[in-house]
């Protein structure tokens, strides 16, 4: 963990670099006369983001003040940050209640298309919490129950441990939500104070005593290659290796793509595929 001293005066030196990148002409302000900083002074940083100049000479100074959400917004709309600018502000300043992930950032136009490109191997995009992003056709045919969920529940770890295990098309449960959940733990240490990591460990841990269990457990994981294995009502089993690629943006979100181990169950990727239409686990009632 670092220091608080190192990252107060990282905060500062980071301040200090984006306000002298910044000409007075840029944010519609005279360039006066007698200037002996390249950018905006920090009085002006403080006009503009309307904070208080002792304030901000503080927080630029390292000393060990708060700040709140709302402020580091108008200095980082002051200092024209862009989103990874922004995100590490409110590491710098320990304020991480907002993750730019969680913000609304898209991912990347080419991203659907590479899914696009993958098909009829499924593929699909998740962030550190394993909500689902982004899919291909042959995610959406072996997953349909997957893909319609609401943003709010188009979770994996939500549909694989609140879902019962009958209507699940995932066979190796055992092996593979351990290591879902060590890989979230690992994330989870990143986001301590974040509402939207914090809210959903909460209540899947209330929707799961399962997941609870396994929570209470503190492994950590890394994402990587392992077998997963699916069980689909027209074809059987299909048997798959999940790869984890991570992207450039948003942060923390990865690729994960299932190839198949063997012929027979790339055939019946192509034929699922190919019928959508058909369910990944014979419809009953409980």
């Amino acid at each position: 963990m670092t220091h608080p001293r190192a990252r107060r005066a990282e905060l500062a030196s980071f301040l200090r670099s984006r306000r002298d990148r910044l000409t007075p002409a840029e944010v519609g302000l005279p360039p006066g006369l007698r200037r002996r900083t390249p950018g905006l002074r920090r009085e002006e940083v403080a006009l503009l983001a309307g904070v208080g100049v002792t304030w901000y000479t503080w927080l630029e100074q390292g000393r060990p003040i708060n700040a709140s959400v709302q402020v580091l917004d108008a200095i980082s709309r002051t200092l024209r940050l862009d989103d990874a600018e922004r995100e590490h502000l409110y590491r710098l300043a320990d304020v991480p209640g907002v993750s730019v992930s969680d913000a609304g950032a898209a991912l990347e136009p080419e991203t659907q298309m590479i899914l696009d490109q993958l098909a009829p191997i499924p593929a699909a995009v998740y962030n550190g919490r394993y909500d689902l992003l982004a899919w291909n056709r042959a995610y959406a045919a072996l997953f349909p129950s997957m893909t319609a969920q609401s943003p709010a529940t188009r979770n994996a770890l939500w549909q694989l441990f609140v879902t019962k295990q009958c209507c699940t098309p995932v066979v190796n449960r055992e092996e593979e939500l351990p290591q879902m959940v060590a890989t979230l733990r690992a994330g989870f240490g990143r986001h301590l104070r974040e509402p939207a990591w914090t809210g959903f460990v909460r209540r899947l841990s209330a929707a799961s005593p399962e997941f609870a269990a396994m929570w209470a457990t503190h492994d950590v994981a890394r994402p990587g290659n392992r077998m997963k294995i699916f069980q689909h009502s027209a074809v059987g089993l299909v048997r798959t290796v999940s790869t984890s690629l991570a992207l450039p943006s948003p942060p923390e979100t990865r690729m994960v793509v299932y190839t198949p181990m063997d012929e027979e169950s790339r055939e019946r990727m192509v034929w699922v595929t190919a019928h959508p239409e058909i369910e990944p686990v014979p419809a009953h009632t409980h």
